[in-house]
């Protein structure tokens, strides 16, 4: 490398190697490194200027590795998920894989794949918001993992899928494509895929993906469900029966006083008390002959005492189970916020079709290996004590943050690179200090 790197986090880029050419697994590091490192203007030249070399490359190396260099997305997000599976969940444990879209706002006519689209987040941002707006929607599958450290569960971004609408797969079947491209390459793993009501549909059933995957999604509230098929009998003439008479829906059965089941959840990090009732049957309308599992949830404030409705295509697991599964969903929402907001996923300017492909995925999968590296090597206990020094106005935090993740990173990266030239007579405090003083004016 041109400059020096922590051994802990060259280990794990090292597992990249495979990925790249050698001229391009160099860029690929240094401008990892200088995304990380990056507090504002995170463009692909601000990449090259974070990591130092603003004056030793040309600014055309590093958008060569977005616009022309032969290496593929799939295959590094894969490199991570062997990765976080073999480090981060435990042996035997299903990989737990969160599906769901986001908007990258983009301007200009130029922009490849840019669109009008629904932005979600505008319903966050207020009601002056701007509903609908210009930019690349990026179908985005990760692994949700449970660190030590953290009460709630927490979304690695793997694998992503570039939604063009008139111009291919839709983005439900992109979503199935991600899945099954997880799925194939964990071939000895159960894998819970979790998705909301906008993946709840034919094009995502479980007949057209793998058999280790159990799909967890939300469903509408008027969902009916069907028997299965009586048994034939002798004498019967014509084809046999599909699907059995139709259930009544959740929804009935709220309205006919069905026994709501108390029950204790641990979702978003805390436990709570819900009120649940579940049915079993077919799902013929969307999932055909598999047979599957519905929870409902109740909220007495409304007209028919339902808040949601989950479906699973595994019937032998627990209603609390579903519950538990689906509010970890909740995490990829987040991992869109933390990526955009603390990494510059989208700031980027490039415009042409390769450079589109690869630069949001590139920030997304940077997102992942700094998560990855605090949990295998930057996570000490004094973390949030250092923390709450620094700003004694957070006098409930308990855990850190993602941002903490990358103030840790950064800080690391700044130390490695100085302790060498400041020779034996530099020490920790004062390499904190060199650290902590940088980045506060890089900011």
């Amino acid at each position: 490398m041109l400059f020096e790197l922590p051994s802990s986090l060259a280990s794990l880029l090292s597992l990249f190697r495979p990925c790249f050419t050698q001229p391009s697994f160099q860029t690929f590091c240094v401008l990892a490194v200088g995304l990380l490192g990056r507090v504002r203007a995170r463009t692909v030249t601000g990449m090259l200027a974070a990591a130092g070399l603003a004056g030793e490359w040309h600014h055309s190396r590093a958008h060569r590795l977005f616009s022309r260099a032969r290496w593929s997305c799939d295959r590094v997000g894969l490199v991570a998920l062997g990765l976080i599976a073999g480090r981060l969940v435990d042996e035997g444990e299903p990989l737990c894989l969160a599906v769901d879209d986001t908007l990258i706002k983009r301007f200009g006519p130029r922009v490849f794949g840019r669109h009008r689209n629904y932005d979600g987040a505008a319903r966050v941002a207020g009601p002056g918001s701007q509903r609908i707006a210009w930019g690349n929607s990026w179908v985005v599958a990760g692994v949700v993992v449970e660190l030590p450290f953290l009460r709630r569960a927490i979304c690695l971004p793997v694998a992503f899928r570039l939604w063009r609408p008139g111009h291919g797969p839709t983005q439900v079947e992109l979503a199935r494509e991600l899945v099954a491209l997880i799925a194939g390459a964990c071939p000895e793993r159960r894998l819970i895929a979790l998705a909301d009501g906008a993946y709840a549909g034919s094009a995502l059933a479980p007949a057209q993906l793998p058999e280790n995957v159990t799909l967890v999604v939300r469903a509408r509230r008027d969902t009916r469900l069907h028997r299965p098929p009586p048994p034939r009998r002798r004498g019967d003439i014509g084809r046999p029966r599909l699907k059995g008479k139709a259930l009544p829906s959740l929804r009935e059965m709220a309205a006919a006083g069905a026994r709501w089941r108390r029950a204790q959840v641990k979702a978003y990090g805390q436990g709570q008390s819900v009120e649940l009732i579940e049915q079993r049957g077919l799902w013929w309308a969307a999932w055909g002959p598999a047979r599957v599992k519905t929870v409902a949830l109740r909220d007495r404030r409304s007209h028919d005492q339902i808040e949601l409705v989950l479906i699973c295509s595994e019937p032998n697991l627990s209603p609390v189970r579903i519950v538990e599964l689906y509010a970890r969903r909740w995490s990829i929402e987040v991992a869109f916020r933390d990526a955009k907001q603390l990494v510059g996923v989208g700031e980027a300017q490039n415009r042409t079709r390769r450079a589109v492909e690869r630069t949001a995925p590139f920030g997304f999968l940077c997102l992942t290996l700094a998560i990855v590296w605090y949990a295998l090597s930057g996570h000490a206990p004094d973390d949030i004590s250092e923390r709450r020094r620094r700003s004694p106005w957070y006098r409930t935090k308990r855990e850190p943050s993602v941002e903490d993740m990358l103030a840790k990173l950064r800080r690391t990266i700044i130390a490695t690179r100085f302790s060498i030239p400041m020779g034996p007579e530099a020490t920790n405090p004062k390499l904190a200090q060199l650290a902590e003083a940088w980045e506060m004016a890089a900011a």
